[in-house]
């Protein structure tokens, strides 16, 4: 007779060792699962263990003496468990969450298994469903049910450190709550929750060891806590604060770059402890504070345009002063183009940003003066200087690009040919000097004549008509007007 058998189920592949318990096991000839021979050892007249063979389903298993064959007993072959999802995935390295596993032939699951580790407790509720509780661990595991069938596949469960604060910046603010509070320190990713004492904040995970968050109305000293899937960890402390609203008045100077990099000064009052200069949503590079009256900052980059900058302290967030940021200067033409080495010529500089010019440049040297006539247009007096030089503008956007102008020495004549000639005109003569090339007139006396440049020392002229005797022949270029000599007109021989 077989009063039990331990286990009761096994692997559709056999292989199982199957202990039978019962009376008058002697001399048995035969055990059977089912139709199929076992086989088996005789440890007493009460107890024979026996290997099962494969096979599917529930079987009897029976036992054959001399005396006949036993009552049978259920024998079940169970499919492998496996694994088809876990909830949550994510727990605390300290353990204790409850985890469920789902999946098929759960049934009869002698452990579960977070890695190595067996997991604290199981119960299973279906054969498709285990509830387990994590044990303690780190990292990510690999979770797995053994059953009667076997162990079944893993699914991974990771460990999560606990959310740790170690700073909170400002470590302060406002009553009324409203200011944005970065959170320094580790295990940030996956945060759920954001709490000043037992108020909860808005906030944004920037990384794992970084958020940002909105401190909400409160008072007194308060724990900044993070709350993640590994846990609620320690906190660090942030003040609640009764101070004035810190107030801006002015900003110099009101305009620079769109690079950035300009220091500006900020006046107003209740400037002490002032935690965040921002021009637009764009943090300031740097600032100081001076004292509670003064503040200066370095400008970030921007966009051509007005921005407001603010303050931000520990009674909240400034009134906004307007800060415009420039475009860089650029200069597209001068006209002239060339002028005497003396200066003083008025020269037109067309571009683009020019309104606010602080200075205009031959070279290094700055021009006599200047006007700014538009956005477009700059009028300024050249300066002293030789050869070619690049002219530029300076605005509170930078330094513009080098257009060129080119100092021309005052012409200078050497000699003619020939000397005289007819009255009428028509007589081809020939200047000779230096500084010719960019002749803009040929002069007898007052009378200018077409003319022709030959080359730098080469000048030809049709003299003009005109009465008998000397007249002084000039040039004149964008250097100046030439020394003059002397050509004749002679009259035509009378009988």
């Amino acid at each position: 007779m077989i009063s039990s058998v331990a286990p009761a189920a096994g692997s559709p592949g056999g292989g199982t060792l199957v202990t039978l318990t019962g009376s008058n096991f002697i001399q048995p000839s035969a055990v059977r699962f089912g139709p199929i021979l076992a086989t088996f050892t005789v440890v007493s007249a009460t107890q024979i263990t026996a290997v099962a063979p494969p096979g599917n389903g529930t079987v009897q298993i029976t036992v054959t003496t001399q005396g006949g064959t036993s009552n049978g007993v259920a024998y079940s072959y169970a499919g492998a468990p496996a694994l088809t999802g876990i909830s949550p995935t994510t727990g605390p390295a300290s353990g204790g969450t409850v985890v469920t596993l789902t999946g098929t032939n759960l049934l009869g699951a002698t452990a579960v298994r977070f890695g190595a580790a067996n997991a604290t407790s199981f119960t299973v509720v279906s054969a498709t469903q285990i509830s387990a509780v994590a044990p303690p661990g780190s990292g990510t595991v690999q979770v797995t049910v053994t059953g009667p069938g076997g162990t079944s596949n893993g699914l991974a469960y990771s460990y999560v450190a606990v959310p740790v604060v170690s700073g909170v910046s400002p470590g302060q603010g406002p009553a009324a709550g409203g200011n944005t509070v970065t959170l320094t320190g580790s295990g940030f990713t996956g945060a759920t929750a954001v709490r000043f004492g037992s108020t909860s904040a808005s906030f944004t995970v920037v990384s794992d060891t970084q958020i940002s968050a909105v401190a909400p109305p409160g008072s007194g000293t308060v724990q900044v806590t993070v709350t993640g899937p590994g846990g609620t960890g320690s906190g660090a402390a942030y003040s609640y604060v009764s101070a004035p609203v810190p107030v801006l008045t002015s900003v110099s100077p009101g305009q620079g770059p769109v690079g950035g990099g300009n220091t500006v000064t900020l006046t107003g009052s209740a400037l002490t402890g002032v935690t965040g200069v921002t021009f637009g949503s764009t943090p300031a590079t740097s600032f100081t504070v001076v004292s509670a009256t003064q503040i200066t900052a370095v400008a970030p980059p921007g966009a051509t345009g007005p921005v407001q900058i603010t303050v931000t302290g520990p009674g909240g967030t400034s009134n906004g002063v307007t800060y415009f940021y420039v475009g860089v200067p650029t200069l597209t033409g001068a006209a002239p183009a060339l002028g005497p080495v003396s200066g003083d010529n008025i020269v037109t500089l067309t571009g683009t940003n020019l309104l606010g010019a602080t200075a205009v440049r031959f070279g290094s040297t700055p021009a006599l003066s200047f006007t700014v006539v538009s956005a477009t247009q700059i009028s300024a007096v050249a300066p002293p200087g030789s050869g070619t030089v690049q002219i530029t503008a300076a605005t509170p956007g930078g330094t513009s690009n080098g257009v060129p102008y080119t100092y021309v020495a005052v012409p200078v004549l050497t000699s003619l040919s020939p000397t005289q000639g007819p009255l009428n005109t028509g007589t081809t003569v020939t200047l000779f000097g230096s500084g010719l090339t960019t002749t803009s007139t040929v002069l007898f006396d007052t009378t200018p004549t077409s003319f022709t440049v030959v080359s730098d020392t080469w000048v030809t002229a049709i003299a003009p008509s005109g009465a008998a005797g000397p007249v002084n022949v000039r040039v004149t270029t964008p250097g100046g007007t030439s020394n003059s000599l002397v050509y004749t007109r002679v009259g035509a021989p009378g009988i």
